[in-house]
Order: structure tokens, then C-alpha cells, then sequence
């Protein structure tokens, strides 16, 4: 697939309309696309993508989806919903009220793309520089340096979400196949209250320190259902549901330390 080599799309009038008066006093993604939206072009990105294939979406589209995403510490999963639920997020990327939006995938490619082309401060630098232009931020400082962790911090976001995705899975799938089991290796009502609902139904944990004792959990989680389902007396079917499999191959991988549940078995 093949990017478009243009900016930010023009906003449709009814979309206009309709923001401007969901939100009277503005919000961040419309301040953005006011103040902001020559940062976000696909030129500086043309050695990146290429011109032949489908035309997908602009490098300028998606670097404004990243920038947000970031500013509020979303996964792919929910930026890609705000993009298509919220009004604000509709007027800055200058789509129709009635459009679906696109693939989250999308956002793990773009990114792949900028690290795979060493462009992964192209975006981050052109904003930063545009704002000191503007006054909104001094001349060097701390800005800058943190603009180069932006891209790694929205991958950790989506790692953690996969995380918990994999774990709820396989409970989910045991809680069908082999409850009273399943019962019988876990505290359901802890694991119930961790795991009802969906990973990217919430948001991440604000801090660092609490973002890693979260996958800290998630591992032992996932570490305690591989060893139930490959110790000697599981039933031998029980780590052949597909989502248990997938989880030892997401989770429990071999270490120095020695073999991890159901190597060898």
C-alpha cells in the first residue's frame, strides 16, 4: 500500500458545524488542527513511502492519530475508536461525520515504517520546532529529548494491552471449555474483577511504576494458567485449546533457568 503524498484533508462543513458546536470552547485535537495542522504534511516522509500500491492514508493523518494518541496515553485500539466515535477527533483529521476510520494495525505499520527509515523524530522535531516558532515552548530544554520516546511509549501501550488480551482470552475460553477446572486453578472473583472487561475498555495506568507492576500481574497470570494446563495432572486436552496455546506461545517462553511448562511434554 502506497501513502498519499498530501497534508491534513479539508474539513468537511458539517463536520465543522457540528465540532464547533459539541464544542464551543475547543478542545485539544481541534487546537491542534487550528494552530497546528502545517506540521502535520507528508513531504518529510516521501523517502518512507512509496508511490505505487493502493493509496492508503496520509503520513500527515497518521502523525496527527500518533500526537493525540500520546498527548492521552491511548493503544491503537482506542485511538482508532476516538477517531471514529468522537466529534473533535472527526473535524481534526478532517473526516466525514459518517466515516469508519481504519484498521489499528495501521498505526503499528506507520510506526514500523518511521523506525525501519530512521524517521521516528521527524514528526516530533517539526512539531517542536513549530511551537518554539510560536512561543509555546523555549528554546531547547526538556521538550526535545522527550520527543524521541514517543514512538517507544505508544509500542509499550500496546504491548500491555496484548498482554491482558491474552490472558482474558484464555480464561475466557477455559471458563467455556473446562470450568469447574478452571475453578479449581484460579481465585475467580480476583480474576473476574482483573479481567471482565476488555483490555482497551479502560485506561492504562498513568504512571510508569504502576504501567510495569500491571505486566508484572499479567505475567504471573499467564504464568500460573501455562503450568496448570501442562502440569502432569491437567487433563491432556486442556492446553490444546487454541487461546491456552496461544498464550504459552505469547507469555511462557523457554529461559536459562530451564524449560517452561510443556516443553519436552
Amino acid at each position: 500500500m502506497s501513502m498519499r503524498p498530501v497534508g491534513l484533508p479539508e474539513i468537511p462543513e458539517q463536520t465543522v458545524a457540528v465540532a464547533r458546536a459539541a464544542f464551543p470552547k475547543g478542545s485539544l485535537a481541534i487546537r491542534v488542527r487550528d494552530r497546528l495542522a502545517e506540521v502535520f504534511v507528508a513531504e518529510p516522509f516521501a523517502g518512507a513511502f512509496g508511490v505505487r500500491g493502493a493509496p492508503g492514508l496520509s503520513p500527515g493523518v497518521l502523525s496527527l492519530v500518533t500526537v493525540l494518541q500520546f498527548a492521552e496515553d491511548l493503544t491503537d485500539r482506542q485511538a482508532v475508536a476516538m477517531a471514529v466515535r468522537a466529534i473533535d477527533r472527526k473535524y481534526a483529521l478532517g473526516a466525514e461525520l459518517t466515516d469508519t476510520g481504519f484498521d489499528a494495525s495501521v498505526l503499528s505499520r506507520f510506526r514500523a515504517r518511521l523506525a525501519d527509515n530512521g524517521m521516528e523524530r521527524v514528526v516530533f522535531d517539526r512539531l517542536l520546532e513549530h511551537c518554539k516558532d510560536a512561543g509555546l515552548v523555549v528554546a531547547g530544554g526538556k521538550q526535545r529529548t522527550d520527543s524521541t520516546h514517543v514512538i517507544s511509549a505508544v509500542r509499550d501501550l500496546n504491548r500491555l494491552e496484548l498482554a491482558g488480551e491474552s490472558v482474558r482470552a484464555a480464561l475466557e475460553a477455559l471458563a467455556v471449555a473446562a470450568p469447574i477446572w478452571l475453578a479449581g486453578q484460579i481465585d475467580v472473583p480476583e480474576f473476574a474483577e482483573r479481567y471482565g472487561p476488555r483490555t482497551d475498555g479502560w485506561r492504562m495506568p498513568s504512571s510508569q511504576a504502576k504501567r510495569d507492576r500491571l505486566a508484572q500481574v499479567f505475567g504471573q497470570d499467564a504464568l500460573a494458567l501455562c503450568r496448570a494446563a501442562w502440569a502432569e495432572d491437567a487433563p491432556v486436552w486442556i492446553h490444546e485449546v487454541e487461546a491456552v496455546h496461544l498464550l504459552r506461545q505469547s507469555w511462557c517462553r523457554p529461559t536459562s533457568s530451564g524449560p517452561m511448562p510443556g516443553d519436552g511434554r
